[in-house]
């Protein structure tokens, strides 16, 4: 993880706004979201099963998420690296019926906070990304 000193932080404004303005930029509201905080996550490269993402943190100054006119104040931005395995799962457990009769499809990351080489360039990408969000804010 690569936590991101960018303007961003401490900014203020409303939770619709905000979803309208970045879903066309291709970013999505994380979806471990609570009615109190969450996070908007944007992909910053993808090979295979590795992904690295931009992750803005918000908590609610007024109102509860998923409503358009709920406040809210950004948090510090990081970067971070998923790892994930691509392709069938021949663990024995991947082949587990589930009660409702149907197979066990869904697979625990390889390394949720994966290691990040080159971190300057990373950094430096996820600043851009901020810096362009900022011109809409």
């Amino acid at each position: 993880m690569i936590e991101l000193q960018t303007a961003i932080e401490g900014k203020k404004t409303y939770f619709g706004q905000m979803r309208k303005l970045l879903k066309p930029m291709g970013y999505t509201l994380c979806g471990n979201w609570e009615y109190d905080r969450a996070f908007f996550d944007g992909l910053l490269w993808r090979d295979g099963g590795e992904t690295i993402y931009i992750r803005i943190p918000f908590h609610v100054l007024d109102g509860e998420l998923d409503n358009d006119d709920t406040f809210i104040e950004f948090g510090t931005p990081y970067v971070i690296k998923h790892v994930v395995h691509i392709g069938l799962d021949r663990d024995a457990d991947s082949l587990l019926l589930t009660a409702a009769g149907g197979l066990n499809q869904f697979q625990e990351p390889l390394d949720r906070d994966g290691y990040i080489k080159d971190k300057s360039e990373w950094e430096d990408a996820g600043k851009q990304a901020i810096e362009y969000i900022m011109d809409y804010i």
